[in-house]
Order: structure tokens, then C-alpha cells, then sequence
């Protein structure tokens, strides 16, 4: 029984990395919200959240490193756009899934992805700081990159005012859809992949010989 446990587990964080995978090929720009036009929202955080909340924050992290891991090898940004990311959600996966597992209600549930919400921010103003606007500076001047985040948000007029009204509203933003994604779809889930396995026939079969055996 226990490994049977344990080979379902590695089944769906597999199914769960693997959707993550697909859904950070699916993004949208936020220039309508006066978001900067390199911050693209995408939802692969809710298979990592479901993950973490399934399984731990172990799962989680693992669920992003295979996402990262395989994004990495078509990076347009030298893989820091993939290191930026992983740390976000590592973030998340911890807090949020520490939390959870102490107070495995719906409440919880909720207190969890809000507190998570608050460590993607903080650390995604960090990543993009130390890790993004450096990248981009090699590639244009940091006067133009300032230039093009003010054509869509004229309160952003320097790299202090991007990250204040730029990277933290956007990651803001991406962690409240996702952590509301994941409390509509996390408990109907959690009851499809803990239903238990129907035994298989040779199983079946061998329960009733062992059955008849026991009656003689």
C-alpha cells in the first residue's frame, strides 16, 4: 500500500511539472494594467502551488526546478529569467506551503496563498533588482529601459520607481490570480488524486482465493 502511495505521488507531481511546463509557455503582457512590457503574467504557479499543498513544499519546489530546468534550454534571457523565477516560487512553495501544513483548513488554505502572495512580491522586487534590470542593462541602457516602462507608466522614472510601481504591482497581481486559481481548483483535485486505486484483476482474483482459502 505504502508504495503504491508513493508511485501516485511521483505520478502527479509529474502530471503537475509537466502542466506547469506547458502553461509558462502561455503569456500575457500587462501593458493595459501599466505594467512594463517585458513583465509577462503567466499561470504555471498554480500546478506548483497544487503541488505544494498536495505534498509538501518539497514537491513544489521540485514541480518549478523540472518547469525551469526544461524552459532553460530555449532561454531568451541566459537563463536568468528561469533563475528569477525559480526563486519566486521557491519563495512561495515555502511559506505558503509551511503555513498550510499547520492549518490544513479552508481558512488555512487561504491565509496560505495570501501569505504567499506577499513573499512573490518581495522576492520577485529582489530578483528583478539584482538579477533582470542587470541582464537588461547589457543588452539596451538602462536609460532606455527606464524610457520604455515610462511610455507605458509615466510614474516610472528611474529603476527605484520600476521596482516600486512596476515589479512589485505585477508581482502582486500574478500571485493573487494565482493563489485565487489554486483555492477554486485545489480541493476538488486533492479528492480526484487521493481517491484510492480499484485493485487490479490478478489482485482481485487472489483476494477471493485467499477469501475461499480462509473459509475452509
Amino acid at each position: 500500500m505504502k508504495r503504491t502511495m508513493n508511485t501516485r505521488k511521483l505520478v502527479y507531481i509529474g502530471l503537475l511539472a509537466a502542466v506547469a511546463t506547458v502553461l509558462m509557455y502561455l503569456e500575457l503582457p500587462l501593458t493595459f494594467l501599466f505594467m512594463p512590457p517585458f513583465l509577462k503574467l503567466d499561470i504555471s504557479g498554480v500546478p506548483t502551488l497544487i503541488g505544494t499543498f498536495l505534498f509538501g513544499p518539497a514537491a513544489g519546489i521540485f514541480i518549478t526546478l523540472v518547469k525551469d530546468l526544461i524552459h532553460l534550454l530555449s532561454s531568451q534571457t541566459g537563463g536568468v529569467g528561469e533563475l528569477s523565477d525559480f526563486l519566486i516560487y521557491v519563495a512561495f512553495s515555502l511559506s505558503a506551503g509551511f503555513l498550510y501544513r499547520f492549518h490544513k483548513t479552508k481558512k488555512g488554505a487561504l491565509l496560505a496563498c495570501l501569505t504567499g502572495t506577499v513573499a512573490v512580491t518581495l522576492v520577485g522586487a529582489l530578483t528583478n533588482l539584482f538579477l533582470i534590470i542587470p541582464f537588461y542593462s547589457k543588452v539596451m541602457p538602462i536609460d532606455a529601459i527606464v524610457s520604455a516602462c515610462n511610455a507605458v507608466n509615466p510614474m516610472i522614472d528611474s529603476i527605484n520607481a520600476y521596482i516600486l510601481f512596476g515589479a512589485m504591482p505585477f508581482n502582486l497581481i500574478k500571485g493573487l490570480i494565482i493563489s485565487a486559481l489554486t483555492f477554486l481548483t485545489y480541493k476538488k483535485l486533492s479528492r480526484l488524486m487521493k481517491e484510492p486505486v480499484p485493485a487490479s484483476i490478478p489482485q482481485q482474483e487472489k483476494a477471493v482465493e485467499d477469501t475461499q482459502e480462509q473459509a475452509k
